[in-house]
């Protein structure tokens, strides 16, 4: 069905997944969803043949999801990767795979975006690409929440400039804290209760984490939103709120403001900064 096209393959490794996405070369930007997606689980170290071994189970997926006749290999690769131990790893196996260049999310890569922050290396690349997807798809302004090791909100003004965001500790890790600090406290998994008031130790304390989670998203909206409004960033009308990452759809549901779920953001991110920067092509 897709023969004869060239394919990008963006990799986000983020502390507790790796989240893959495959696009067409032609096309790849932040307008344009995935041709398929897969995600397997972040390992602690991994040496570049692992990483280059996975990478063979990966595109074999992606290629089927897709439905991409013969061996998959991408004409390049665009990486974002939260663990640095992980980085050189995974960029080393990607440059043995692709057929082309592989671009790393960092100081250096163009964004395409104005950046008002102390220093903008300190940046995360999972949040650049989230901005950038964010700005290119939803317009400016625009705020991002994106679920998963940490909460983050990221703000782009109606300038569309990245002028940065929030940083608090995400569901999983909250409900880990909880047991780890509290030694009569159990190990639980962050569902929604189905009361608030919990009327044993798991449902309080799915209660505390997840509708914990809820209010602090909906009051950070609430203080994001103000300050936007008083610094002018917020320009006229509504400001849309985009979330993403784990369970996104099931928290969208809880969170008193209106959201759009996009699962693949990040991804989408890292297709649009393949776009920005491609070399010109020779005439």
């Amino acid at each position: 069905m897709l023969d004869g096209c060239a394919y990008i393959l963006t990799v986000d490794v983020g502390n507790t997944f790796i989240r893959f996405g495959l696009f067409a070369e032609d096309s790849a930007a932040a307008q344009e969803c995935p041709l398929a997606t897969c995600e397997i689980t972040t390992p602690s170290s991994i040496t570049a043949d692992e990483a280059r071994m996975r990478l063979v189970q990966v595109m074999g997926a992606l290629a089927a999801d897709a439905g991409v006749p013969g061996v998959l290999a991408p004409a390049a690769a665009v990486l974002s990767c939260v663990v640095p131990a992980l980085e050189r790893p995974w960029k080393t196996a990607l440059s043995r795979t692709c057929t082309g260049r592989v671009l790393t999310v960092g100081p250096g890569l163009k964004t395409g975006m104005p950046v008002h922050y102390d220093d903008p290396a300190e940046i995360g690349p999972d949040r650049i690409a989230d901005a950038v997807a964010a700005r290119a798809v939803y317009g400016s302004p625009c705020i991002v929440i994106d679920l998963g090791t940490t909460t983050n909100i990221e703000v782009i003004d109606a300038h569309g400039t990245f002028v940065g965001g929030v940083i608090a500790p995400g569901l999983a890790l909250g409900a880990r804290s909880l047991s780890a600090a509290a030694a009569r406290l159990p190990q639980v998994e962050p569902s929604a209760p189905t009361h608030v008031i919990g009327r044993n130790t798991r449902e309080a304390m799915r209660s505390g984490v997840v509708l914990g989670e809820v209010a602090r998203i909906d009051g950070m909206l609430d203080m994001v939103l103000a300050e936007m409004r008083a610094t002018k960033a917020a320009g006229e009308g509504d400001v849309p709120i985009v979330i993403t990452g784990d369970d996104a759809e099931a928290l969208a549901a809880l969170v008193g403001h209106s959201l759009t779920v996009d699962d693949a953001l990040t991804l989408r991110g890292l297709a649009e900064l393949y776009r920005i920067n491609q070399k010109p092509r020779r005439a």
